[in-house]
């Protein structure tokens, strides 16, 4: 089957980031044609004159809808397009030239369904956008579930670089009306329906993220509190390690407390854990100043993710 590729891009209020986008789509190195739908979700700060400018460079649709948030504007797009396999990206990303080769190389290598890819940090990030790409992505942090092949389980895509054939899309009926955890609840149903997802690690992004740690907390406290919903619906899918960030600032909690009495133990070993992360951030990022920023975003993605966590688990119904 000759892949036809359609890329989906909601957008909303971001025309500065889908500019940054449809720039590097331009500069592929893919020779096959492949079509490009930016879907505006209601924005109020509209990107359309930022679309024009590359109509001309792209087979390019602008698609102007009511807010109905990012999974239902997927849906809308993949609705729209006229390829057979639908590769969806976050419009807070940059896509490097080969990503399209990589992709192509790889589902006619090994065709399956959907598939995702990892996200690493541009060398135009801040200091903050890569320590919290660090934080987001490193096996000290999140045990490499969002781009390493030795991740532990089967490969779950993330939204801001998945793919779907038209087929899966079809059976399953895309992205199910969630705030958050949209994407893990389409890769359960794919999974139930007998689709199969694999790790594209060549077909990378450029993920910007948050700028701002306040703003990486409230993301992650969202994060937190979809995963105990999400086991709700698939009880079968729980695991032990989704409860790690909330153990972990417990521990911390506990820590802090049995210091002031004189029992130090167990916040050395908390700060023994955050000297590996700066020693590994280092490693990774060259830069003391990311190195020492992945410590406090190291620490928000936990407290976010764990309070979100247990916030949704004992609190909401």
């Amino acid at each position: 089957m000759k892949l036809n590729f359609s890329i989906i891009i909601p957008v909303y209020n971001r025309p500065n980031e889908i500019d940054e986008l449809l720039e590097s789509l331009t500069k592929q190195d893919f020779s096959d044609d492949f079509e490009v739908l930016v879907i505006e979700d209601g924005s109020t700060e509209k990107s359309e004159s930022i679309v024009e400018k590359y109509t001309s460079k792209l087979n390019l649709k602008y698609f102007y809808k009511e807010n109905s948030g990012a999974g239902a504007s997927r849906n809308f797009g993949m609705e729209k397009a006229n390829g057979n396999y639908f590769i969806i990206l976050d419009s807070d990303v940059i896509v490097p030239k080969h990503y399209l080769s990589e992709v192509s190389k790889a589902l006619n290598s090994n065709f399956i369904d959907a598939f995702g890819g990892p996200d690493a940090a541009h060398e135009s990030f801040t200091v903050t956008q890569k320590a919290i790409n660090y934080s987001m992505t490193a096996v000290l942090t999140t045990g490499g579930i969002r781009g390493k092949k030795n991740a532990i389980g089967k490969f779950q895509p993330r939204s801001f670089n998945l793919g779907l054939s038209k087929k899966a899309f079809e059976k399953t009926n895309g992205f199910a009306d969630l705030k958050v955890g949209e994407d893990i609840d389409l890769t359960f149903r794919l999974w139930q329906n007998g689709f199969e997802t694999q790790l594209i690690e060549n077909a990378f992004v450029y993920h910007k993220r948050r700028s701002t740690i306040q703003q990486f907390f409230k993301q992650t406290f969202a994060f937190g509190t979809a995963r105990p919903q999400l086991n709700k619906r698939y009880p079968t899918t729980a695991k032990i390690t989704y409860w790690f960030p909330s153990l972990f600032i417990i521990g911390f909690d506990i820590s802090c407390i049995a210091a002031i009495f004189g029992y130090w133990q167990l916040l050395a070993f908390c700060g023994f854990y955050f000297c590996l992360i700066f020693l590994d951030s280092l490693f990774q990022n060259k830069s003391l100043q990311v190195a020492f920023l992945s410590m406090i975003t190291t620490f928000t993605q936990h407290l976010g993710y764990g309070l979100g966590f247990l916030e949704s688990k004992f609190l909401k119904k």
